[in-house]
């Protein structure tokens, strides 16, 4: 049994993936600040939902997926809000920044620096988590002083 097969580890290696894929993408974007025509481009925000569905589809045998299917969230009042479908984890949308320039370029460093920074922390804080769900578990495992 490995780091992976425990469901909390897997969302954070789920995480750290997009917030990979995220910094790839400001990076790109930075890098055609002076394409003409080029749109910046963005992921959509990592959510706790679509990190149950995606280790759900693959399989993982952490209980979140029985006999195949994925993890279903219930209603069991009418009085609850029904769970709607999450779209793609890693669909990009296209969308203008604040700002277009006159060749059709509509990329904002400032913006873009901006969300470097915000992934950096987010990308920080997780492997923060990571490293001490880790020091958890090898004092856990470690014998007692006797």
């Amino acid at each position: 049994m490995g780091p992976d097969d425990i469901p909390l580890f897997s969302m954070l290696k789920n995480r750290l993936g997009y917030l990979t894929e995220r910094q790839k993408v400001v990076a790109q974007n930075v890098a055609n600040g002076d394409t003409p025509g080029y749109q910046p481009r963005d992921l959509k925000p990592f959510t706790f939902q679509a990190s149950l569905d995606a280790q759900a589809s693959s399989g993982t045998s952490s209980g979140l997926a029985t006999m195949g299917r994925p993890l279903q969230m219930l209603t069991t009042s009418a009085g609850h809000i029904a769970p709607s479908k999450p779209a793609s984890l890693w669909r990009s949308p296209q969308g203008p920044d604040s700002e277009t320039t006159l060749d059709g370029n509509s990329v904002t460093l400032e913006d873009q620096m901006l969300k470097m920074t915000d992934a950096r922390m987010n990308y920080d804080a997780a492997v923060s988590f990571y490293q001490r769900s880790m020091s958890m578990l090898r004092t856990a495992a470690r014998r007692p002083n006797g």
